[in-house]
Parts: structure tokens; sequence; C-alpha cells
């Protein structure tokens, strides 16, 4: 069996979101073989523009990678799937990710009901921002930039009360340890994607035999739901950093629900909306569509006009 080059970026985070994978698909493919390189993003680079570009529809944290996997430089692309446009560039495609981690927000060094009034919390999202404005509107928001080992640091080294991070994150780097409170899905649901890889390939027939050894570890739940998730954000033309939040599950029975929430950054105004269908009568990506333009019918595109007029400002 050829030997595959396996792309990614260089932290912590993306060095055990690579292994474990590469474990998932050695335990069904054991023949299979890889080899690993780190591809540096502009985010990686330069975090104090990442916020506005996203907010664009960009990515910082993911061109790079899929320029090389374009260019035949690497094989296949493991991202964290909320950092990925919904748009793949030609000749790129997303295969079902392996399962989903959890994806709770986690609030690290205190517990919501803790945190004192006027509590420094530190987050790097403007979604997270937001719902903490909304839910908590006297706590101090501080923005932070960095992967997940220095922004806990920070809890120390910048005086912060609590930070917000994805729970999926801190398993799999071994951090749950770090965990105050998982933040409860139905005032904080997580970004689109949150907590599932993003498994990109190119659609050439070359890659025909590795898209056949990788689709062993798909997960049709996980697929369904995350696949109804970027939808609505494709819908509502969001970036991977506009204050968007969507969670979906897929029963045992077939039937796939899908619960969105826009939040103002500032937390004034919070829209919410909530759609169950029966699949595969409906496919997930009508589902998110169909709910995008019941958030659009009740002002979405207002709220998020004025987040990227802010976030591009910042």
């Amino acid at each position: 069996m050829a030997a595959y080059v396996v792309g990614s970026r260089g932290s912590a985070l993306a060095r055990a979101q690579v292994r474990g994978y590469l474990r998932a698909v050695r335990e069904r493919v054991p023949a299979a073989e890889f080899t690993r390189r780190v591809i540096v993003e502009s985010g990686d680079r330069d975090r104090l523009t990442v916020m506005s570009r996203s907010a664009a529809g960009g990515s910082g944290f993911s061109s790079e990678q899929e320029a090389a996997l374009a260019r035949g430089e690497v094989d296949v692309v493991v991202h964290s799937l909320k950092d990925l446009p919904t748009a793949n560039p030609p000749g790129l495609t997303l295969l079902p990710p392996p399962g989903r981690e959890d994806v709770h927000d986690a609030l690290c060094g205190a517990t919501l009901a803790s945190l004192r009034k006027g509590a420094r919390v530190g987050t790097g999202a403007p979604r997270r921002a937001a719902q903490l404005r909304a839910v908590r509107p006297d706590l101090d928001v501080v923005p932070i930039r960095g992967n997940v080992p220095p922004r806990l640091r920070m809890l120390e080294t910048h005086g912060l009360d609590a930070v917000v991070l994805a729970a999926a994150g801190l398993r799999r780097l071994g951090l749950e340890h770090a965990i105050g409170e998982l933040l409860p899905l139905d005032r904080f649901p997580p970004s689109p994607g949150q907590g599932a890889l993003g498994i990109q390939v190119r659609t050439d027939a070359a890659s025909a035999p590795l898209r056949a050894v990788l689709a062993t570890t798909a997960d049709p739940a996980a697929d369904a739901a995350v696949r109804a998730e970027r939808s609505l954000l494709a819908a509502l033309h969001g970036g991977c950093n506009v204050p968007v939040a969507a969670h979906a599950t897929l029963l045992p029975t077939g039937t796939l629900t899908l619960s969105a929430q826009i939040t103002s950054l500032d937390g004034t105004t919070q829209l919410t909306a909530t759609r169950t269908t029966p699949t595969p009568t409906t496919t997930p990506e009508s589902l998110g569509t169909t709910l995008a333009t019941d958030l659009i019918a009740q002002g979405a595109h207002t709220i998020l006009a004025a987040a990227r007029a802010d976030l591009g400002a910042g």
C-alpha cells in the first residue's frame, strides 16, 4: 500500500487530532502508511488579523493547508472542522468525520455562577463573547489569542478569572482537569462543526484508493449533523468567526434535529430557531437552508451585518 502524507497545522492540538485520526484509520486498515507534514497558516503567523478575515468569510487557519493539498504536496489534511470555510476549493472535498468529540464550550477557572460581578473572562471567539454578554452582561469579556495551553496559562499571566475553550480540544489534549463547567447547550450552543474533524482530500481519480481507506472511519450520524450545521452557516453567508451557533443531532430513529442561535456582539439581541425532520426524506443540507430562512425572517442578516462591520473595524 502506498504511503500517504497527512498535512495539518503544527499546534499541540493539531498533532493530537492527527494522531487520534490515524489511530482510527489503522484500526480498520492496519496496512495503511502515513507520514505527517506541518503546514504553517497565516493565522498562526498573524493572529491579529484572523478575526476580521474570518468575519468576511475567509479563514486564517485553513488556506495554506488547502493550497498544499491542491498542489499535491500532501494527500489529506486534518482540520478542526469549525475552522473551515463552508465552500471547498475546486478539486477538494470533505469526507464524513470519524465521529465527534464533545460539542460543549468549557469554562475554565470557574463556574458561571461563581464568577463575581465584573469578572474578567477571556475568549477569542465573537460567538462566545456575545453569548457570555447575553447571559452575564456584568462580565468583562477580554479578547485573547493563542493555542489552547497558552490560553489556559492566561488565567495566571493575564489575571483572568476564567477562559472559554472548546471542550473537544481540552479532551484531545488530556486537559479535562482544567474544565470548571461545561456551559449548557441551550444557552451556549457551539459553532457549526465544533468537536468534529474536517478530513479534506482531492477529488481526482488518483486519490480514490486513499478516499476508500479513509472512508472506513466515517460516522453517518456525525456526518449528517455537521452537514446540517454547515449548510445553515453557508446559507447565512457567515464565516467561521461570526456569532452564529448551531447544533444538530441524528437520533437512532432517523430524525434529524437542528437548533441555531444568532447573537448580537453586545449580547442584547438573540435569535433562536429549531427544526426537526426525518432523513433521508429531507437532506441535512436542506434542513440547514430551511432553518437559515427562518432566522433571516427574524432579522439575522441585520445582526450579522453589524457584527461583520464591528469585527472588520476591530
